[in-house]
């Protein structure tokens, strides 16, 4: 899927329209207290200000359902980007109207501005065209940075490509279709795909879609539990998605027909209580207590996965393998991150896929480590299944 880029075309003087993803967590003062989405956004910003380029930027900030909420304002993602970029940065009154047209109007070239949360407008949400023209009346180029709100048709994601010609791709989005992309569509084999998380009903498409392009598929985590069910064997008070079962069942006479290595966890970690120290023991999957829940994979499991990923070239991670927020119940999900640190040293493409699995590698400090952690969870997601992105759709080919 080739995209054209900000690479492609000339910023100086011009007003660069940038879709950002500021949906940064806050504290109950209100001050960011992750900023990664911030700093991945930070080349394409710098590459603006350094052309001569005005670059206005827009984002959404949590669920204000279409009101204005101080609590969701962008002002604390705008005092950290300042910091960051050591230039100041001033965040527009609201997204659209003629005070912010005006501010607009006023800035120089070389200025940033951000505008106020999307999302204070219904409209945003709904891809309402009258609202996706208002924005883009505010600059003369588009660029979306955005890769974890590109699934999603929003005016900022795709309605605003309607009214302006020049529609590209930033670094961070380019580095994200570059990796996922290769990823599903061109993988250096052997290829190897982890499942891992909650549920099955999540995963269900990109399973269906990875059985015909990996060459390995692991699955762990919670969602392990209903294919044991499918089995027919006891998983005692463990997650079980019961009316997905036959479901499991399917993908399972499903993968008997397929040329690939299938692998579910040969023992677990259990325990009475879903709590961290709750105590624990390692059990063989087909002989698990059923006053007891599954809450982490085993050592020999640890060991199995571990050999496959070793034998992999390019492996996709996306779920984590237990219950890792409890640090009792982290060790199956902290070996694979470990795993793949490991295999990206000797020169293996490791692509980490977005919401869990990417607090879990932050969690276990590799993050810096593995080729590719996506910043779209929901997107990565949609991406392995085999999805067209609305918001990637829209851009110049």
């Amino acid at each position: 899927m080739k995209k054209r880029t900000i690479d492609h075309i000339e910023l100086k003087d011009k007003r660069v329209l940038v879709r950002v993803d500021f949906n940064v967590p806050l504290d109950e003062n209100l001050n960011v207290t992750d900023d990664k989405r911030i700093v991945e956004s930070l080349s394409t910003i710098k590459k603006i200000i350094a052309e001569g380029g005005k670059a206005i930027l827009m984002s959404h900030l949590g669920r204000p359902k279409g009101k204005v909420n101080p609590k969701y304002s962008l002002a604390p993602a705008a005092k950290k980007l300042s910091e960051l970029i050591g230039k100041e940065v001033k965040l527009a009154s609201d997204c659209i109207g003629e005070a912010v047209k005006t501010q607009v109007n006023e800035m120089k070239s070389g200025d940033v501005l951000l505008l106020e949360n999307l999302r204070f407008h219904e409209e945003e949400e709904k891809n309402d065209p009258a609202f996706a023209k208002q924005l883009a009346e505010l600059g003369d180029i588009y660029v979306n940075d955005a890769f974890g709100s590109a699934h999603r048709a929003h005016a900022s994601t795709e309605g605003v490509t309607k009214f302006l010609a020049v529609s590209v791709a930033g670094y961070l989005m380019e580095k994200e279709l570059n990796y996922l992309g290769k990823a599903v569509g061109n993988p250096e084999r052997p290829y190897c795909a982890i499942l891992g998380g909650a549920k099955i009903s999540g995963k269900i498409d990109v399973i269906n879609n990875l059985l015909d392009k990996v060459d390995t598929l692991i699955i762990g985590g919670g969602m392990a539990y209903t294919f044991y069910k499918a089995q027919g064997w006891e998983i005692g008070t463990s997650l079980l998605e019961a009316e997905k079962v036959d479901l499991a069942k399917e993908l399972l006479e499903k993968v008997k027909t397929k040329k690939l290595q299938f692998l579910l966890p040969v023992d677990v970690v259990v325990a009475a209580e879903f709590k961290n120290d709750s105590p624990q023991e390692v059990v063989k999957v087909n002989e698990m207590p059923s006053d007891k829940m599954g809450l982490d994979i085993g050592p020999e499991s640890i060991k199995l996965f571990s050999e496959a990923i070793r034998n992999s070239k390019t492996i996709v991670w996306n779920g984590p393998m237990g219950v890792f927020e409890f640090d009792n119940f982290a060790k199956g999900t902290n070996a694979i991150a470990e795993v793949l640190a490991e295999v990206t040293a000797k020169g293996a493409i490791t692509v980490i896929g977005g919401g869990d699995s990417a607090a879990a590698i932050a969690k276990a400090g590799l993050e810096k480590q593995v080729s590719h952690v996506s910043t779209g969870g929901g997107a990565s997601l949609e991406f392995l299944e085999g999805k067209v992105l609305p918001g990637v759709e829209a851009l110049n080919d």
